[in-house]
């Protein structure tokens, strides 16, 4: 018994691993002893001390104490000792545990919206974060260069937020913030926070040369809103058609020239946006005044267009009529009285004291009504004069009586019946 005494004081030490614990990390306490419970003929309690002070998690059977996270403020003198049934206690010699820290770096600031752009009246987040570091950080947001601090706050994260819930347009802004561990403090890059606020309703000012305006005059639309985050977009409306747009980069009105025509009289309207949300004018009226002159041509031409344009159509009904009835029933009288003369015919004579037989010349005069056809026929007479005599046709005693034939038309073609009064 006093052997097994004599190995546990010798033999009880206590050790670390790791010998260098990391902050945030775990560590195990080992309370080692040569001497066995089989040679001491005893059960041996174990207890674990840092600085004088029991571990929390008492004493026990168990040699190895796990200590599932360890902090700075866990640097400290450990020891251990062993107690026997008997009540006698052997302590380890002292070891000194200093945790290491990890001190914080890389810190940024984030914003939420994103890309530092937050509409005014709206909740606005800066987000400070830092990629390493251990412990407690003390997090500190700053406005402006001149490092204005706006809120302090330490936890044990590597982030932290802090919000301003309605922002307003002295918000717009740098900000940075910093994280701190102990080790010193680590300094975000600047961020720049824009506050923009939504396009008022513009007001659509027309621009003329006088109180009237005419064919061929310029006017100018001017279209502003007085309130609202550049840079805006404005469009110019005619009847709601689109006429044209303008950008204005630093905030002040858009201009759009017209030069004007009669069909520009009406409505027109302006449109702002700056992308929250647009905004539309109230609608202003423009009336283009007529010369006289060309109130005189367009009455004229207007009054006869529309006789035209009434009339037209009637003429030439009564005409389409009229030339039907002509061309259907019109009687003979009413075609050409004078049909062309016959070609005299040469004559043959032969020595004979009789006058030769009357030749007869046969022309159709006129295709007619139904399926008839009429034919003129001049009939004249020549005679035999002494042979020493020149020829001579009688011309003059010429037959100029019109005799009428009627033939059948074997063809479809419809014709008008037409009698001629005189053949000459």
């Amino acid at each position: 018994m006093l052997l097994g005494l004599v190995l546990l004081l010798c033999a009880l030490h206590l050790t670390a691993r790791p010998s260098w614990p990391l902050e945030g990390r775990s560590m195990t306490l080992t309370c080692e002893t040569e001497a066995t419970s089989q040679q001491l003929d005893d059960q041996l309690q174990f207890c674990f001390f840092r600085d004088d002070q029991a571990l929390d998690l008492g004493c026990g059977s168990d040699p190895v104490l796990q200590v599932p996270t360890v902090w700075r403020k866990d640097s400290g003198s450990y020891w251990c000792e062993a107690k026997t049934s008997a009540q006698k206690v052997t302590r380890s010699p002292r070891i000194q545990i200093q945790v290491q820290g990890v001190p914080v770096w890389n810190v940024s600031l984030e914003t939420q919206p994103p890309e530092g752009q937050v509409q005014k009246g709206k909740k606005l987040v800066l987000i400070c974060l830092a990629t390493q570091g251990t412990g407690h950080i003390t997090f500190s947001w700053y406005k402006g260069a001149l490092g204005l601090n706006l809120e302090t706050k330490t936890q044990r994260s590597l982030s932290a937020n802090f919000e301003i819930p309605r922002v307003t347009e002295s918000d717009s802004e740098k900000y940075y913030c910093t994280a701190d561990n102990g080790y010193g403090p680590s300094v975000s890059e600047l961020v720049s926070i824009t506050v923009r606020s939504p396009v008022s309703r513009p007001i659509l000012t027309l621009k003329v040369p006088g109180a009237q305006v005419f064919p061929g005059d310029m006017v100018e639309l001017h279209c502003e809103a007085h309130g609202g985050s550049p840079p805006i977009l404005y469009q110019f409306y005619h009847e709601n058609v689109t006429l044209g747009s303008s950008s204005a980069p630093s905030g002040e009105g858009a201009s759009f020239n017209l030069s004007l025509t009669m069909e520009h009289s009406g409505n027109y309207s302006c449109e702002a946006d700056n992308g929250l949300g647009a905004q539309h004018s109230e609608v202003v009226t423009l009336n283009i005044t007529v010369p006289v002159e060309d109130r005189e041509e367009l009455l004229t031409s207007g009054i006869l267009e529309g006789l035209l344009g009434v009339l037209g159509p009637t003429i030439m009904a009564l005409f389409c009529c009229w030339l039907k009835k002509k061309i259907g029933r019109r009687p003979a009288r009413d075609l050409p009285r004078s049909p062309p003369r016959p070609v005299p015919q040469a004559s043959n004579y032969v020595n004979s004291a009789a006058p030769l037989q009357g030749q007869s010349v046969y022309e159709n005069v006129n295709v007619v009504s139904g399926d008839e056809i009429y034919s003129l026929v001049y009939h004249t007479q020549q005679e035999r004069q002494a042979a020493a005599n020149p020829l001579r046709t009688h011309t003059e005693d010429q037959d100029a009586s019109a005799i009428y034939f009627r033939l059948k038309n074997t063809s479809d073609t419809s014709v008008t019946d037409v009698d001629y009064e005189d053949a000459m």
